[in-house]
This record gives C-alpha cells, sequence and structure tokens, in this order.
C-alpha cells in the first residue's frame, strides 16, 4: 500500500497484492486472510533532522518526502517497519556488536572467509546501548532474522527459511540463553562459504580485484531495524572471499 497523492487534504492510497499474496488468493482454499498491516518509513531520510533540527527537519520531511507507490514485490516492500513500544520515555534504542574468531574484525565490521581456506567463520551478535545501563524488555530480540546472499554464503549446518528471487536467503535464529550486562539478547552464527568457480568471481569479483568479492549480511529483528530509524546505521555484514591463486594468495591476506 502507498500514497498516490498527498499534496491536498484528501490522501489516495493505492493498494495492491504482493506477489505472495496472489499466490495465496489463487489457491482459493481460505488460505488467504489479511489479519495484520504493517507500517514503514523507507522513504523518510533522518539526516534531515541532524542537518536541520527537530522542528524545521520535521517540516522539510512531511513537505519534501516522495512517498512511493505500492510494491508488489514483497522483497522489496517495507524494508524498514516501524514498531510500537509501550514505554512513552524510550529515548534511546538498541544496536548490535560484533564479535568473533580469528576471521572476524569488530571495529570494522568485517568478516573475511576463503575459497578453500578459512572458509568458516564463527560470529558473536549481541545487542547494546549507548548512554544506558539496561535495555527496554520490548527491545530484546528473542529471535534474529540474518539474510545471507545465497550465491556466496550460507549458516552451517542450518536450512533457510527461504530464498527471494534476488537469491537472498533469509534464516530465523534463536537468541542465546544468557544476555550480557545490559540485558540484550546475544546470537552466535557460523558463516559457510559454498562451493564458488572462477567464473562466479569473473562476474561478481570486485571491480579493482576480481580475486575478491565483496557482498552485505543483513542481521536483525526489532533492534535492526529500531537502529536505522534512530539514525544508528542498521548493522551490515561485509565479508570478502578471496579465491586462492598461487600469484595473489598468501596466508597473510586473509
Amino acid at each position: 500500500m502507498g500514497f498516490l497523492d498527498n499534496t491536498s487534504n484528501n490522501i489516495t492510497l493505492d493498494c495492491v497484492l504482493t506477489d505472495l499474496g496472489r499466490q495465496f488468493l489463487a489457491r482459493n482454499d481460505g488460505s488467504f486472510s489479511i489479519h495484520k498491516f504493517a507500517l514503514a518509513d523507507d522513504e523518510v531520510n533522518y539526516g534531515i533532522i541532524t542537518k536541520y533540527g527537530r522542528t524545521v527537519g520535521k517540516e522539510k520531511i512531511e513537505k519534501n518526502t516522495c512517498v512511493f507507490e505500492a510494491l508488489t514485490n514483497q522483497a522489496h516492500a517495507q524494508k524498514y517497519r516501524l514498531l510500537s513500544v509501550s514505554n512513552p520515555n524510550l529515548v534511546r534504542l538498541p544496536i548490535f556488536a560484533l564479535s568473533g574468531d580469528a576471521n572476524v574484525d569488530g571495529t570494522n565490521s568485517t568478516v573475511t572467509l576463503g575459497k578453500t581456506i578459512q572458509k568458516t567463520a564463527t560470529l558473536t551478535i549481541e545487542q547494546i546501548i549507548q548512554n544506558e545501563t539496561q535495555i527496554d524488555v520490548e527491545l530484546r530480540d528473542q529471535t534474529f532474522i540474518v539474510e545471507l546472499p545465497n550465491l556466496f554464503v550460507q549458516l552451517y549446518r542450518d536450512t533457510p527459511e527461504g530464498i527471494d528471487a534476488q537469491q537472498r536467503a533469509t534464516y530465523i535464529v534463536t537468541r542465546s540463553a544468557s544476555e550480557n550486562s545490559y540485558g540484550g539478547s546475544i546470537m552466535q552464527i557460523t558463516l559457510s562459504v559454498k562451493s564458488l568457480t572462477d567464473a562466479t568471481f569473473s562476474v561478481y569479483g570486485s571491480t579493482v580485484n576480481k580475486n575478491k568479492i565483496n557482498t552485505y549480511i543483513v542481521t536483525g529483528q526489532t533492534a535492526a531495524s529500531i537502529a536505522t530509524h534512530s539514525e544508528h546505521t542498521q548493522w551490515h555484514q561485509q565479508y570478502s572471499q578471496r579465491r586462492e591463486t598461487d600469484a595473489n594468495y598468501t596466508t597473510s591476506h586473509l
């Protein structure tokens, strides 16, 4: 669903079914039942608030933001959904912190994996909060959504919930039983490189170095989406996969 015209006092909405919704409707077996809705702010650039201040920035966002039309591709619709929180005094939101084994650089949020060696990496992702002592209970993730580029990497010994048309695999991972000092949830996952050919590197390799593929992993449930909406950077995990060759590869490169 999207606004077609918000320039007057009349609000016109454009409502369409996504491709997945059409599949359910086509079954004609009662499985198509709309019982929830979600709101999102994909179009909003909160950097305007930082630049112009809350009052002027809010006005600029309300008057100047172009609003998307409704999208039928559920993979692109509503990437940044809003969240309802009952605490009226909430002023700060959690973000993610990354740590892991020797292949993980938590400072730069980078994981480096190899084609034939160092093919796996164990990551620990936890919720933290800045300038607060505790994370609100409503914001503590019980499960994490992990989205991976299915062409290159997978969760070790796990099966994705689904793979969309963009070859993005979605995994649902339950949090660990323990929590950190903020009360934040902790998740541990192991990334594993898929079998990659030289042709894969030729197509998807970096323009400056065809022996390296750069891509992103997105993790989150409430924390990641909240972090985006509060002007924190949503945690995107960049990793590199290097094709080992006699000319280009040494252990120190990884």
